[in-house]
């Protein structure tokens, strides 16, 4: 392995994991994140008929924009390929059609340039994207909550992940996101029904609290989701839809902190006479309910508090050219044969030994 830790670099990042097409553009040195720029195309017009994200659509769309995408984030820095230093994709885990776009896009720079290549695992580029807004030392508490995922883990370094807790069906944005719908409000939901919630009263509906016996830090939305759903088909008013977006949100916050706070009694435990750090980070980081539960739960329990800037809550490019940089800056590299993989743990080893979903013909959920 190559210390290139004095090395600065600058990396352009790829993302095409799902319905955003990215590229941006960072440079890493001395352990400082400069993101030059980040350029987000969004295909929620192309999706918003089908009140979801099209597989197909989305792969389509990718390939369309994402050579143009990539050059206006090097216009944007003020750079050309010659200048950069490394090249990093997403590959993996996300729709299969979309990673391939833009890890193949890597692989054809990287190969054309001259420039090492990394494959990064989408929900590492999350662990690392509050680092793009301020200096956040290893090792952190991470709670990463967006659409696709919900879990809890202790992120020790690059690369070095251990799950604490997982979801056992639905995340918790798939959650917002799937009540939203039933609320009949428009794609993507979990931003409306924040703004549907805003005034509302949390304390109206008696919505179920998932996964009471277990003493664990794992989730659970799908009761709540069908709970929601079953009241929103008998709503006629609109402060009857407003009182059931500020309940469900509230209660998908307070499942939030529970298991958070589990998890960072146990942390705290493992690391005493350290520095205690909790980073939420995802696209469900952005939701203002959420931050002000977590942070008075990082508070009370002596853990300093940081979340992504909103800008890189949300799936970006930023976050994988930071994960790429801090890969590079310990000499480490992929092949140009690197796959796309659908599905890809963070932490394999619980995913193997202790599965919350069984293993699909692609490997294990995350």
């Amino acid at each position: 392995m190559t210390d290139t830790s004095t090395t600065p670099h600058i990396v352009l990042g790829l993302e095409t994991s799902c319905d955003e097409t990215a590229a941006a553009v960072v440079r890493l040195e001395d352990g400082r994140a400069t993101v030059l720029s980040s350029v987000v195309g969004s295909q929620i017009a192309a999706h918003a008929p089908f009140g979801g994200v099209v597989p197909e659509i989305a792969a389509r769309a990718h390939v369309e924009s994402i050579d143009a995408i990539a050059e206006r984030a090097l216009a944007d820095a003020e750079l050309t390929y010659g200048d950069l230093t490394g090249v990093a994709a997403t590959a993996g885990p996300g729709l299969v059609g979309g990673v391939m776009v833009g890890l193949s896009f890597g692989k054809a720079v990287s190969l054309a340039r001259g420039l090492p290549l990394v494959a990064v695992n989408h929900l590492e580029g999350h662990a690392v994207s509050a680092r793009l807004g301020a200096e956040i030392a290893y090792p952190f508490l991470l709670l990463l909550v967006s659409g696709g995922h919900c879990q809890l883990l202790e992120v020790a370094g690059v690369g070095a992940c251990r799950r604490l807790g997982s979801t056992i069906d639905d995340a918790a944005g798939e959650a917002f996101d799937k009540i939203a719908k039933t609320l009949g409000l428009s794609y993507p939901g979990g931003p409306a029904l924040e703004k549907l919630a805003e005034g509302g009263d949390p304390a109206r509906y008696a919505l179920p609290r998932m996964l009471l016996g277990r003493k664990d830090c794992d989730f659970s939305f799908s009761g709540l989701k069908t709970a929601a759903a079953r009241i929103a088909e008998g709503l006629t008013t609109d402060d009857e839809r407003r009182d059931l977006a500020a309940t469900v949100q509230a209660a998908i916050a307070s499942q939030l902190a529970e298991r958070t706070d589990r998890a960072m009694k146990a942390y705290a435990l493992e690391h005493e006479g350290h520095d205690l750090r909790f980073v939420v980070a995802g696209g469900v980081a952005a939701n203002g309910a959420v931050r002000a539960r977590l942070t008075e739960t990082a508070a009370a329990r002596g853990f300093s508090f940081h979340a992504p800037p909103l800008a890189y809550c949300t799936d970006n490019a930023a976050m994988i050219a930071l994960a790429g940089a801090e890969r590079l800056v310990l000499g480490l590299s992929d092949p140009l044969d690197a796959v796309a993989r659908p599905r890809w743990p963070l932490d394999e080893g619980a995913a193997a030994a202790s599965p919350t979903h069984l293993a699909g013909r692609k490997g294990a959920k995350a």
